[in-house]
């Protein structure tokens, strides 16, 4: 790439400079030659000598010829300097921004001034600039929670095992299957953690036709022991066949996952339900539970990697909060979509998939 020397400012004026100069030269040969000879000659008609009619022609139009070519000149590199450092200092500023955002500081933002042009590179730019201080919060948020989801079951796991070196406890079956459950805990972490590395890296499977129906049915059956132990009511409204394209093990997981969460904050003595329906160009599947809602404001954040809703939603449900994230990678790679909502008591979470 070649660079060219100076700033816009001094580029714009040295190619306002140039035109002028051109333009002035063609006219000055117009008008010195073509002119110059012309009045010569009707200078001689009327008994002008030569030599009295290039001295007129001098004194009266050679030297206003040079004379505005000096003024244009000047003109026209004022004017282009002006209109260069208009255009430079928006550009400037948002040199400096990028440059901020480069060093950490991600509230840069650029004012809304200038050309056309300009004003749609600044709020390009300060879109960009806002999605980067969104993804920096996410991965501010993603670290802090993953270090605590790590820590409690470790904590646990540290603390047994010291009372049982130090003999505070007996090495029981209770004490053995409390260790237990807290190294699955860990081992239910790694594989959400890596499902969710695996889709960053672009790793999802190519989507395939398949019979969606079958795929759900299968994943509520596996759920009815959990939904009949919480004393919950599990139904399933589905077609018998129902054709979508997807992974067949990822939306399985999809559903499970579903399943799981609507299972675990549906109090005793409520429902769950699956439906599926075609629509146009699509298909769509929705689980609903029945309990607590989730409040408007969690309700754009629930398929945030660890995010918790407060009140009901909360740690003592169990959980790491990676579930619905997992949900919305794996649909996103089978070109679905994913969606939320929560009112008069009933909480319904939905995916799409193109038919």
């Amino acid at each position: 790439m070649i660079r060219r020397p100076g700033g816009i400012a001094i580029q714009i004026a040295l190619a306002a400079l140039a035109v002028a100069g051109l333009a002035i030269a063609i006219l000055a040969i117009g008008v010195v030659v073509v002119g110059g000879q012309s009045f010569a000659d009707l200078m001689t008609e009327h008994g002008e000598n030569t030599e009295s009619s290039q001295r007129m022609f001098t004194d009266s139009v050679g030297w206003v010829v040079v004379g505005t070519s000096v003024v244009a000149i000047v003109v026209a590199v004022v004017v282009a300097a002006t209109l260069g450092a208009r255009l430079a200092m928006p550009l400037r500023q948002i040199g400096r921004a990028a440059r901020q955002i480069a060093e950490g500081d991600y509230l840069a933002r650029i004012a809304r001034r200038g050309p056309e042009e300009i004003v749609s590179l600044s709020d390009s730019f300060n879109q960009m600039a806002a999605a980067l201080e969104e993804q920096e919060r996410i991965r501010r948020e993603f670290i802090a929670n993953a270090a605590h989801e790590l820590r409690t079951p470790l904590t646990n796991l540290q603390g047994y095992l010291e009372a049982l070196r130090d003999g505070v406890i007996e090495p029981d079956r209770a004490t053995f299957e409390s260790l237990l459950d807290e190294s699955e805990r860990l081992v239910r972490l790694s594989r959400s953690l890596d499902t969710l590395a695996a889709g960053d890296a672009g790793l999802a499977s190519v989507p395939v036709d398949l019979d969606l129906a079958a795929v759900i049915r299968s994943a509520v059956d596996l759920a009815r022991p959990a939904s009949i132990a919480a004393g919950l009511a599990l139904e399933l409204d589905l077609p018998d066949r129902l054709r979508a394209r997807g992974d067949p093990d990822q939306l399985a997981q999809v559903v499970g996952n579903l399943l799981q969460n609507a299972i675990r904050y549906t109090p005793a003595g409520g429902s769950v339900a699956v439906r599926v329906e075609r629509r146009p160009g699509d298909v769509l599947v929705s689980v609903s539970n029945t309990g607590d809602g989730i409040p408007a404001n969690d309700l754009p954040h629930v398929f945030e990697r660890f995010y918790r809703v407060e009140k009901s939603r909360d740690r003592a449900h169990g959980g790491a909060g990676i579930g619905l994230a997992i949900v919305r990678q794996l649909v996103e790679a089978a070109g679905g979509a994913v969606g939320a909502e929560s009112r008069d008591g009933v909480t319904r979470f939905w995916f799409s998939l193109p038919d």
